[in-house]
């Protein structure tokens, strides 16, 4: 484990060559700072409200990877003044689906910072975020010695053809995606890294449900108190060391999570789609998106009389989704 990690940090080291600084202000960060990393491609439209999501949430600074996009993201990232931002036209694939770039930055920015990995279309709720600032968990996760803290993914989706209302720039996409599973998720204990392994959703639901395995995992550890020795291995679905990991309580207990609110499918997702299949730059040649395309073409609808609406993270812990352990 421990030559692997460092296989990945060199690995991280060469590709960031692939890396041109468009807008460097990096020199902003201060020590106690949340940095907030990520890569995107043709993400303009949800640009506004996510950065404005996390400045509330009290990020600091953003440093974002642009792979080659055509719809002015790079130049909306390149004047925002609390964003440092680079562009990557080579192949996301390649980079281990962008892995290696952020690996790189965390290790050259995020050292001894609480950093925050996230895609431009997921929103972390945790416990008492509706009155607390991201700092507050930060802090309590400091004095509890804890490195990282772990959020499953939720999908969230319309009621309705995830069509039929268009999403405009600035707009809460959980006004449209509102809706969620409750039910249906499948964990497992991954021996080799120490994680747990989650599917289910709607995703399974309507994409895999001849083949569950198939489905995407919902499990990620997007917050960590980052040390340039750390390194994600596949996306952030898990890390090394790999005692970054045991996010869960071993004895019967319940550590602290949270959730991410995925908001994939909004009107703007079937084009996304088929851009991402024509591309074939991700994993398992895809496979995700042939079955979005398959599956929409015949039913663009996920939401079911079994969906809950989503309130807040009150309801997401009575649900059993996510628990605020012993941080009261």
């Amino acid at each position: 484990m421990r030559l692997q990690r460092k296989r990945w940090l060199i690995r991280a080291f060469r590709k960031r060559r692939e890396l041109t600084a468009v807008a460097d202000r990096t020199e902003q960060i201060r020590k106690r700072d949340i940095l907030l990393f990520s890569t995107m491609r043709n993400e303009k439209i949800r640009l506004p409200f996510f950065l404005r999501y996390y400045r509330d949430l009290g990020v600091s600074h953003f440093l974002m990877v642009d792979n080659d996009s055509t719809d002015g993201t790079l130049e909306y990232l390149a004047d925002q003044p609390d964003v440092s931002v680079w562009s990557a036209t080579r192949g996301y694939k390649r980079a281990r689906f962008g892995v290696d770039w952020l690996n790189w930055l965390q290790s050259r920015y995020g050292h001894n910072h609480w950093t925050l990995v996230v895609d431009p279309d997921e929103f972390l709720i945790y416990p008492f975020c509706d009155t607390r600032p991201l700092s507050a968990l930060t802090d309590w996760l400091d004095a509890s010695s804890i490195k990282s803290f772990s959020a499953m993914l939720l999908d969230m989706y319309p009621k309705g053809r995830i069509d039929e209302q268009p999403y405009k720039a600035g707009q809460n996409p959980m006004e449209i995606a509102a809706w969620f599973d409750a039910g249906n998720y499948t964990i497992s204990r991954n021996k080799k890294f120490g994680n747990l392994w989650i599917q289910g959703g709607p995703r399974m639901r309507a994409f895999f449900p001849k083949t569950p395995e198939k489905a995407p995992a919902l499990n990620k550890i997007p917050l960590v108190k980052w040390d340039r020795k750390y390194a994600y291995v596949s996306s952030t679905h898990m890390l090394l060391p790999r005692g970054l990991n045991l996010v869960y309580d071993e004895w019967g207990g319940e550590k602290a999570s949270g959730i991410l609110l995925h908001t994939k499918f909004l009107h703007t997702f079937s084009e996304k789609a088929a851009e991402e299949l024509e591309r074939k730059q991700h994993y398992a040649a895809s496979v995700e998106y042939r079955a979005y395309a398959e599956s929409l073409r015949d039913n663009p609808e996920l939401w079911c009389r079994w969906s809950e609406k989503y309130i807040n993270w009150r309801q997401l812990e009575i649900l059993g989704l996510m628990s605020k352990g012993n941080w009261a």
